[in-house]
């Protein structure tokens, strides 16, 4: 007896894929050919062996087939089903939301230190993912936005997020424009207000399995990851992936500097205006499905710079695609470590990154975001 699969193609993340020109007569102006291939290779093959792994391990050789039979609408035994449910519709879901996370989060960390100018900048500085905090703390504690149904946390991180960004902004925003020291104390000073509120709504919540829940959700997870909750902040991410891409060259500009930037033509106080929607929208779209997770859009970038330099255009092509391995892996570590209970995603990706970023920081010769 054998049961048909239906074709249903999962919604992919799009990252970018084209290498920066060659600058002749340095070690870093090869190209990037060779080191896309190589890291989409090792991407492939991560979320491969991620999809099967796991307290049901399945080998990679049935985690393929189920993977060819559900992208083609292919026949199975009906032995498999148990499999292939596991397989389609509980790990390959999370697993690429985990690559999208970890692409978007490092785009979004590369562009923020540009913005503001500032090694220690990451896509959480500028507040956006304590308001995300706080929505999803009142959706968790009052039950608002019931009619969105199992998309309630979601709805309500991303409005507390935009309703941040908002409000951050508006509080920078000056005759000057949005200068880096203002949107970063702003956005910090911001960040302990959130996060103020958010204590309150925790230490007021009626019952203990709300608290729990808050604070697994503040420490970031993919648990919740549905084929439904992936389509949205893939198509955010590949959209926000290419218009940041499409800046590289004036983030090169105003990583040196505001007048340097203008006196090579660069409106800085509308590019940075722009990258401030972008990346917030951005940010937000990704604490509403995964939590705030931290380190990886602090720690990926530079890790970047060490191997191709500087230059945003080659430092975006790579940063999406090691974000995104890293992230399959610890989202891996934090599911099995201690199964059947899990890990908060936050938690391995800070106990991964607090050592790496001590290393860079002690490292001879390099200059955190500098040439």
């Amino acid at each position: 007896m054998n049961f048909i699969v239906s074709k249903r193609r999962p919604a992919q993340p799009s990252l970018p894929d084209h290498p920066a020109p060659a600058t002749p007569g340095t070690g870093r102006g090869l190209g990037l050919g060779l080191p896309v291939i190589a890291l989409l290779a090792v991407l492939l093959v991560s979320v491969v062996l991620a999809i099967g792994l796991g307290p049901a391990t399945i080998s990679p050789a049935d985690t393929t087939r189920y993977l060819w039979a559900a992208l083609t609408g292919g026949t199975l035994p009906a032995g498999d089903l148990t499999g292939y449910q596991i397989i389609w519709e509980v790990r390959t879901p999370r697993v690429l939301l985990a690559v999208v996370i970890g692409a978007g989060l490092s785009v979004v960390g590369v562009t923020v230190q540009a913005l503001v100018r500032n090694a220690l900048a990451d896509p959480f500085v500028l507040g956006v993912s304590s308001g995300a905090s706080v929505g999803a703390v009142t959706v968790i504690v009052t039950g608002a936005l019931g009619a969105f149904g199992i998309h309630a946390l979601s709805a309500g991180a991303f409005a507390g997020a935009l309703a941040a960004s908002a409000l951050v902004y508006l509080a920078s925003y000056s005759r000057a424009g949005l200068t880096p020291l203002r949107l970063v104390l702003t956005g910090t000073a911001m960040a302990y207000g959130f996060q103020a509120v958010m204590s309150v709504l925790v230490y007021l919540a009626p019952d203990g399995e709300a608290t729990h829940t808050v604070l697994f959700w503040m420490l970031g997870g993919l648990g919740a990851a549905t084929w439904g909750s992936l389509p949205t902040v893939a198509v955010i991410v590949a959209a926000g992936t290419f218009l940041l891409h499409r800046h590289a060259r004036t983030l090169d500009a105003m990583a040196l500097g505001d007048e340097t930037a203008a006196s090579l033509g660069v409106d800085t106080a509308a590019l940075r205006r722009t990258l401030f929607v972008l990346t917030s929208l951005m940010t937000g779209a990704m604490v509403a499905v995964s939590g705030a997770i931290g380190f990886v859009g602090l720690v990926m970038p530079h890790l970047v710079r060490i191997l191709v330099g500087a230059r945003h255009s080659r430092v975006l092509v790579l940063a999406p695609l090691v974000g995104g391995i890293f992230m399959v892996w610890a989202d891996l570590v934090a599911r099995t470590l201690v199964a059947p209970r899990e890990l908060p995603l936050g938690v391995i990706t800070a106990l991964v990154g607090v050592p790496v970023f001590i290393t860079l920081m002690r490292r001879k010769g390099y200059v955190f975001g500098g040439r």
